[in-house]
């Protein structure tokens, strides 16, 4: 017994030990970083921090609003008359509506938001009525049985079993999410963001493959840390 308890504080202690190696990985980097290419540590958490709080706002608003239409068209005559149009704006190449974004609201945050939003809402979108379609029959059986309906049926039916998909929606989303924001942010030229920090260093092909390659541990170790964790307990709640 005093083995078993060994072994699991242990177990608890190395993953504890890995998620804060996991944690101060991206902060080590940037130090690192801002000290081989003499820049700033401070500008470049800057920049970080700005571009961070822009695709956590768009990805709020893209969450909302997939899920929102996710759960009033994923079944009946509405999807079959709402999935082909979301389909078709799906496959619109996005980057086509940018320069119409710009010159309406010129360099702003507002342009790079909503330009996040269209890109991130569509995986979490299908990704949610993918998961709803998905549900189990046996379950809307006993939903019919109890006579669940409007806020009680959202909470209780609806809300948990779109939980995976949107996680994984999420994930996807926000991988598309970072590569456009870093590329609206140069073509938009704001003087603020990753964008402008790469577009900064664009003559220098060292500096630009490390501030690549510091996005991507960032975007690995929110995954990680995060994403992935959520997702491996949606499921299991999901199979209960």
């Amino acid at each position: 017994m005093r083995n078993l308890k060994a072994e699991l504080s242990y177990k608890n202690r190395l993953h504890l030990l890995i998620t804060l190696v996991f944690v101060i990985m991206p902060f080590l980097f940037i130090l690192i970083f801002s000290k081989l290419a003499h820049l700033t540590s401070g500008q470049l958490f800057k920049d970080l921090s700005v571009s961070f709080l822009r695709i956590l706002i768009a990805y709020i608003i893209a969450a909302i609003l997939a899920w929102l239409l996710a759960a009033a068209f994923y079944k009946g005559k509405r999807a079959i008359v709402a999935l082909p149009v979301f389909d078709v704006l799906q496959s619109f190449p996005t980057f086509a509506i940018l320069p119409l974004a710009t010159y309406f609201w010129g360099a702003s945050n507002f342009t790079i938001i909503f330009f996040l939003i269209l890109t991130i809402i569509w995986p979490i979108l299908f990704s949610i009525i993918s998961s709803l379609k998905l549900i189990k029959k046996d379950w809307e059986e006993a939903v019919e049985i109890s006579r669940i309906k409007g806020f009680s049926y959202i909470k209780l039916f609806v809300w948990p079993a779109s939980i995976p998909g949107l996680i994984t929606g999420s994930i996807v989303g926000l991988g598309e999410g970072w590569e456009a924001l870093v590329a609206t942010e140069i073509i938009v030229d704001i003087q603020s963001g990753l964008g402008s920090f790469f577009q900064s260093v664009s003559t220098n092909l060292s500096l630009t493959a490390f501030g690549i390659f510091g996005l991507l541990l960032i975007i690995f170790v929110i995954n990680k840390l995060l994403w992935l964790p959520l997702l491996e307990k949606s499921h299991r709640k999901m199979e209960e």
